[in-house]
């Protein structure tokens, strides 16, 4: 598959982690990043292919979530105008990964085991904030921005805990907000990183197609099948996946 040699029994791999991730609302860029890994193939190598794996599927996910009527405009825009210019400063940025990953690890592994034990359903009150979440969702936004572009991740491992948390939407309108939020900084991201990297066309063409493949009909099941309670357990799902990964790099990679 390309110059990059990587195994074609990795595909159907790729074809789940797309559709899990999808399911809620995921691009799946830290999984992708882990299958690449076991491949043996460097994260900086391969980071512009994972961003552009990333926004197929989120732009599938996006799909299928604002054509269930979940999505709120609202809700997005004061995360994207400063997380879209914080992508694409962090595309630049290569900085020492192990504490990096270490805590960003840890902290998504505590918010997914929050998730997958928690009973009740997360109750959407963003109505309630009334204009205060402009104050709290702008400087969010931008740090996720620089952390989605560092990492060469689009940001929703960091964006769905924060929503749900804070109350800010249900389970299902997080999955609409993320994939919207993860597509453009993906994008803006790419961007950056196309500048200074190569990118293997051949790699990024045949599981683009296997990805968005999965990342369809995942995210038409999260939006039209799954209940927001299964929703929840699938992203603490997805976050342990994505924390293991980070954690993984550190003690075994040293970072």
């Amino acid at each position: 598959m390309g110059e990059l040699q990587i195994s074609y029994l990795f595909v159907p791999l790729f074809f789940i982690f797309a559709f899990l991730f999808a399911s809620v609302g995921h691009g799946g860029a830290s999984g992708y990043l882990a299958l690449f890994a076991f491949a043996g193939v460097a994260r900086f190598e391969i980071a512009p292919v994972v961003l552009i794996l990333n926004i197929l599927v989120s732009t599938s996910s996006f799909f299928n979530y604002y054509k269930a009527k979940y999505f709120s405009l609202k809700l997005l825009m004061p995360f994207i105008i400063s997380s879209v210019p914080g992508a694409f400063i962090g595309g630049f940025i290569k900085v020492p990964s192990n504490v990096f990953s270490a805590i960003l690890g840890f902290v998504l592994l505590l918010t997914a085991l929050r998730l997958l034990f928690y009973e009740g359903q997360v109750i959407s009150r963003w109505e309630n904030f009334s204009g205060k979440p402009f104050l709290y969702a702008i400087p969010v936004g931008f740090f996720i921005g620089i952390l989605s572009g560092i990492t060469g991740i689009g940001g929703g491992v960091f964006l769905s805990p924060f929503l749900l948390m804070s109350n800010w939407a249900d389970a299902k309108q997080t999955a609409a907000v993320s994939a919207a939020f993860i597509a453009l900084n993906s994008i803006s991201g790419l961007l950056g990183k196309a500048l200074h990297s190569q990118i293997y066309w051949g790699v990024a063409l045949v599981l683009g197609i296997v990805v968005l493949i999965g990342g369809y009909l995942g995210s038409y099941y999260g939006a039209n099948k799954l209940n927001p309670r299964i929703l929840q357990k699938f992203l603490g799902t997805v976050l342990v996946i994505a924390s293991l990964k980070l954690l993984k790099d550190i003690i075994f990679n040293g970072g």
